[in-house]
């Protein structure tokens, strides 16, 4: 089964995953150490990750390791780009609003 990428990284665990990854490759063991959930569930967090792409597996000894494929997360990227001006503007615009409220009860 393919997963979507947006699936994979839509649980905060296998964010935070992707994000020791960027750093450097681990096996399960490594990972797992970092969280406070067994090790079966990081393998689990691993094998979705593993199905849409985001990271893959080297076999170096008796370890595998894992390591992530940051060309995966382009697709993503570029499709929550497109809405990052969207959220400016209205965050922007939010905020002016809050500074008027703000000067009317200041000056009242």
């Amino acid at each position: 089964m393919r997963r979507d990428i947006f699936q994979a990284i839509a649980d905060p665990v296998r964010r935070e995953i992707i994000d020791l990854l960027s750093v450097e490759p681990m096996t399960v063991q490594a990972i797992a150490e970092r969280f406070a959930i067994s090790r079966p569930a990081i393998s689990r967090h691993l094998k979705i990750l593993k199905e849409c792409g985001l990271v893959d597996l080297q076999q170096n000894g008796r370890e595998n390791y894992y390591y992530i494929d940051p060309a995966q997360l382009v697709p993503a990227f570029m499709w929550l780009e497109q809405y990052r001006k969207l959220w400016e503007d209205k965050i922007d615009s939010f905020e002016e609003y809050l500074m008027k409220l703000k000067t009317e009860r200041n000056n009242e």
